[in-house]
């Protein structure tokens, strides 16, 4: 009797996950869309509307981490700005277009790793402080470099990046998908992962049981600025020509992903999964609300009402029990 006891409280706890939530609403915008529009579940349709939405969805990964780690990062839509008009430009001078698109790659990263140096060396500045500034940087290099004028042409094979498809299956879903397991198994499943999980709990116990905060930070945030250029390199495919302005507001819409997506702002809590439940719920949102033609302030208005449940749900939960789980996985991360 008490086997089967624990087996039911298991259960009860396993489908009360925020995922389990994501996947209802999901499952709900998905009827909406389909009352709303006839052509909405075409197969084709719902399969090339993932190529509207999945570049930016490469910022998700890494925010998940920099979240978790108690911090923000809201110049990674300035990062795809400057590596895709660096790529664009230096191919309109006469470079290769493979040398570009890894010196696009190189740039990510570049302002990634100046963000988290920033970051870890002056600890009295917060990260929005920092990377509002960069954010600002970043973004006038791009203009400096091309004023109000677009490059393009780029060669055939490059549009493959945002329109090409595998066995009937777009290119960047599967690489969507690669990514995700990727960065899954690397936040769940390693040390690595376990560690920025401590550190989004407490910092200060994390720094004092060995942990390398400063060298995670950085490395996180570098993450977070390559996958900024791969943003890039599908963006300005998709688009087939660059300018400074390209994917402005993509800050906000990374951060409203993993935030529905289950990650605490308090830092230490969530996981990848609900980031990435989110992506789709979203993406596939705006999608049948472009169908019937909605206004991009309706949508603005109903994607703020999720995140204020996304934040609400949690803080309903008792805070006892919430509170001592917490304390006992802390004491397991930073074993780990």
């Amino acid at each position: 009797m008490e086997n089967l006891n624990k087996k039911s409280f298991s259960l009860k706890t396993f489908f009360l996950q925020w995922e389990w939530l994501l996947v209802l609403l999901f499952i709900l915008v998905n009827i909406i869309n389909t009352s709303l529009s006839p052509y909405y579940l075409d197969f084709n349709s719902l399969r090339d509307a993932t190529m509207t939405f999945l570049d930016k969805a490469f910022m998700v990964f890494p925010m998940v981490f920099i979240i978790i780690l108690r911090d923000i990062d809201i110049s990674v839509a300035s990062i795809v700005a400057l590596a895709s008009v660096i790529m664009a430009h230096l191919y309109s001078l006469g470079v290769p277009m493979e040398i570009a698109v890894v010196i696009c790659l190189a740039v990510g990263a570049i302002c990634g790793l100046i963000n988290g140096m920033l970051i870890v060396k002056f600890k009295e500045l917060s990260a929005v402080i920092v990377t509002l500034s960069t954010m600002i940087i970043y973004r006038g290099i791009a203009y400096i470099i091309l004023e109000d004028q677009s490059a393009g042409a780029f060669p055939e094979w490059f549009g493959f990046l945002g329109w090409g498809y595998v066995f009937g299956i777009p290119f960047i879903l599967i690489t969507f998908i690669a990514m995700a397991v990727i960065f899954g198994l690397l936040l769940h499943k390693t040390t690595f992962g376990r560690r920025v999980y401590a550190i989004g709990n407490n910092p200060t116990a994390a720094h004092f049981s060995g942990v390398q905060v400063d060298k995670i930070k950085i490395i996180v945030f570098t993450l977070a600025g390559i996958m900024a250029a791969i943003t890039a390199l599908f963006l300005t495919s998709r688009m087939g020509s660059t300018r400074p302005n390209v994917a402005t507001g993509y800050e906000l819409d990374v951060i409203a992903m993993v935030v529905l997506g289950g990650i605490s702002t308090a830092g230490g809590k969530g996981r990848m999964l609900g980031a990435i439940i989110a992506v789709f719920l979203i993406g596939f949102l705006r999608n049948g609300l472009g169908l019937i033609n909605m206004p991009a302030q309706v949508l603005m208005i109903i994607i703020g009402l999720l995140l204020i449940f996304a934040v609400m749900v949690p803080n309903l939960k008792p805070k006892a029990k919430t509170k001592s789980r917490s304390s006992k996985s802390q004491s397991k991360q930073i074993a780990g």
